[in-house]
């Protein structure tokens, strides 16, 4: 596979997907057995988060370094971008001291754009509440190595549909990988009816909307996100919806399991962190061997 940056989950198909999984796999057995690599050796990555990040950033660098290389980093807050640089001066400048540029921004197009600006792979870690197609990847490899397989799971989205950007890029995958899907959402927070009549057509994907989570419900995984405020225009729109789902043991199945791209805020209850029901710390480090996969197979098409 060739792949020069990742922007985008539309800009992978069904074979680059099971090839970044498989080569994670290898990773994460590495990381298991406490093995090292120089595979990245004097390789540099670049952070560049204008938003911010926990998971993320720190797993691209965990990543880096687990595969020999280094990181540097950049802050908006320190950046001559306070004297007026422009956003595309500095992804100029980026490009001449970095391997591999790892971008979020609030703007959706932003990663495009460095993408389109720098010679260096540029990786997409949230452009707006547009896409964020590694959080999608590990998610895939999180179902996988938990359910043995994604064709066929069913699978629930619920939460915040409108504005976040985890789920339109997950829902895009989900329904390449013929998973069924159940989006739960109040009204003014359903998914896109672009993102569902694209899926439906381009996949023919099985899509049911509701708009409560109940008992009778049951589901292979429930993924869970928080009501995103930052990307309300409307605060008093916010204010209605605020911890409008929360997830606790009285919804759930013995053979769900819960997944969220955290952070969360009150809309899992930490009665379940201990239960074998919770995927989402697991999540958090299948981040690491999945990143690795990606930036091996960009800097050493491997």
């Amino acid at each position: 596979m060739e792949l020069k940056d990742i922007i985008s989950i539309r800009d992978l198909d069904k074979r680059d997907i099971t090839k970044i999984l498989e080569s994670a796999e290898l990773m994460d057995d590495m990381i298991q057995k406490k093995g090292k690599s120089d595979e990245l050796k004097d390789k540099i990555l670049a952070n560049l988060f204008f938003e911010p990040s926990t998971r993320t950033k720190l797993s691209f660098e965990s990543a880096i370094k687990r595969l020999g290389g280094s990181h540097i980093e950049f802050s908006e807050s320190t950046s001559s971008m306070l004297k007026g640089e422009s956003f595309s001066d500095t992804i100029m400048t980026m490009d001449s001291y970095c391997d591999v540029m790892v971008v979020r921004h609030p703007y959706e197009g932003s990663a495009r754009l460095a993408a389109e600006l720098a010679e260096c792979p540029v990786i997409n870690a949230g452009d707006g509440s547009n896409q964020h197609p590694t959080q999608t990847l590990l998610d895939l490899y999180t179902i996988k190595k938990t359910k043995g397989m994604i064709k066929g799971q069913d699978i629930a989205l619920i939460g915040d549909l409108k504005y976040g950007r985890t789920v339109h890029s997950l829902a895009y995958a989900l329904a390449m990988f013929e998973a069924n899907l159940t989006f739960i959402s109040p009204e003014e927070l359903q998914m896109p009816s672009y993102l569902v009549d694209e899926i439906k057509e381009k996949f023919d994907a099985n899509v049911t909307q509701q708009t409560r989570l109940t008992r009778k419900d049951i589901f292979d995984i429930i993924y869970v996100t928080r009501i995103q405020k930052e990307r309300f225009p409307d605060p008093h729109e916010y204010e209605r919806v605020k911890g409008l789902y929360k997830i606790d043991l009285s919804v759930l199945h013995e053979n769900t399991y819960i997944m969220h791209p955290l952070p969360r805020i009150n809309e899992i209850s930490h009665e379940l962190d201990k239960t074998p029901h919770a995927l989402y710390f697991k999540q958090a480090y299948y981040g690491i061997p999945v990143r690795m996969a990606i930036l091996n197979i960009l800097l050493n098409n491997k």
